[in-house]
């Protein structure tokens, strides 16, 4: 099996190497292809206005100029060949990536371009906590990703699904098990703007967060849930964003 491995936090980013020792334990043919720098948060962007750059660092490795579409593009139509992947890694994420957060990622977006091109892919992100985020516990990742896409392999990735799979920010073996549930929702009123000035007094700004006096308890089945109940949370999303309940009704209305 040959399987192709990007993130979004950049060719040097730790988890990279967590998610390529992960795929080690599936194959021994793995190809990384990653983003020359982080580029987290900047979702499903593929570069259409500025060249790729390609850099070789190593046998099997490589470095783009680019976005993780933009990685998963490269592996899959030029690095790899005809042969092309028989499956698509992106992460490990440092940080989850649930509720809204599927939308904004590039973690995310890795996997789906890899599922737009016809390929089974994974997104695996490692939740941290204040007191894990300079050191996240990758182990948890290790230890419970390979299982997980082993067993969600066999029963077989439906077509224009994507796989969704976060792991708690706890030791492995205070993990309490695997559960499969829904994309959560959570209050975005933690997003603000921090204005600033720099040294000539010209004002910038930064998309900041703050912490929420008052939090809504995670809904049940949702990843949110699984990952503060410590279990890790895997969740299938779909291509097709299509609202079947609204379109019947607005045809109703619209015809």
């Amino acid at each position: 099996m040959r399987i192709l491995c990007t993130n979004d936090d950049g060719i040097h980013a730790p988890g990279l190497k967590i998610v390529e020792e992960i795929a080690k334990q599936l194959s021994d043919d793995v190809w990384i292809v990653a983003p020359e720098m982080d580029q987290s948060g900047v979702s499903h962007s593929l570069s259409l206005n500025d060249p790729l750059r390609l850099r070789e660092i190593g046998p099997r490795h490589f470095a783009v100029r680019g976005t993780p579409t933009d990685c998963v593009i490269m592996g899959a139509r030029h690095i790899l060949g005809e042969k092309g992947p028989d499956l698509v890694l992106s992460g490990v994420n440092k940080g989850r990536n649930v509720a809204e957060d599927v939308v904004y990622s590039g973690t995310i977006a890795g996997a789906l371009e890899g599922t737009i091109l016809g390929f089974p892919s994974f997104a695996l992100s490692q939740e941290f906590s204040m007191e894990t985020r300079k050191s996240p516990l990758w182990e948890s990742a290790l230890k419970f990703g390979p299982d997980v896409i082993r067993n969600v392999m066999k029963a077989g990735v439906p077509k224009d699904t994507v796989i969704n799979v976060n792991f708690p920010a706890c030791p492995p073996d205070q993990i309490k098990g695997v559960a499969v549930v829904r994309q959560g929702k959570r209050n975005q009123g933690f997003l603000r703007i921090d204005a600033r000035h720099d040294g000539r007094g010209n004002p910038y700004y930064w998309i900041g967060f703050e912490k929420l006096a008052n939090i809504d308890p995670p809904g049940e089945g949702t990843d949110l849930a699984a990952l503060a109940a410590r279990y890790v949370s895997v969740t299938p999303l779909r291509l097709n964003r299509t609202d079947e309940a609204f379109s019947e009704k607005l045809t109703d209305i619209l015809k």
